[in-house]
């Protein structure tokens, strides 16, 4: 049975951690301003929803023929969570904000070669979409458009809220890491029971 809240709610805790995304896009506003950083999160925007649609299809082709692969998968997917919720704990010390490049390109490639936009496919779809969805190409299309949409808004947060949360994070770095570890292992918890 599909279940909505638990898929926005990996979704959108995946989605908001730290990551390539976010820590790009924070680390250019703040330099730069959210608008010189907009042509970054379109790019990010763009090639996560390239890379969701081709995930989405290759999971999805790949369930179809190796039925078995769910439970292997959901194992993959709840240790990876774990190990970030480990990381994420033990991990006291703010965000630091080096130079980087800014622009459409960058952002775009940047989704090619980021593990997080992968693992967030493949948990997405594996544990919570395929099994509800599999025969419905429509829906699997725009749950992968859907996918990029969470990432995206919660990529732009990021850039709006650049310097807040570069604050944010200096002063309550143990409090948010522990609230966001304690998320992910709901999330890894989760992932048993659908």
């Amino acid at each position: 049975m599909f279940s909505l809240f638990n898929f926005l709610t990996y979704a959108m805790i995946t989605a908001i951690t730290p990551g390539p995304n976010n820590i790009m896009s924070m680390s250019i506003a703040r330099q730069y301003g959210f608008k010189r950083a907009l042509p970054f999160n379109l790019g990010v925007f763009a090639g996560f929803s390239v890379v969701m649609l081709i995930c989405t299809y290759f999971f999805a082709t790949l369930s179809a023929v190796i039925p078995m692969i769910k439970a292997p998968m959901i194992l993959i997917g709840a240790a990876y969570m774990l190990y970030l919720a480990w990381k994420t704990f033990k991990s006291s010390s703010p965000i630091e904000a080096r130079p980087i490049h800014s622009g459409f390109l960058n952002g775009l490639m940047l989704q090619f070669v980021n593990p997080k936009v992968y693992l967030y496919c493949l948990i997405s779809m594996e544990v919570y979409i395929l099994p509800a969805f599999s025969s419905q190409p429509g829906m699997l299309f725009a749950f992968a458009l859907l996918l990029a949409l969470i990432g995206f808004c919660f990529t732009l947060c990021w850039s709006v809220f650049g310097t807040l949360f570069q604050r944010l994070f200096s002063t309550q770095a143990r409090l948010i890491n522990t609230i966001l570890a304690l998320l992910l292992v709901y999330c890894a918890i989760a992932l048993f029971f659908e």
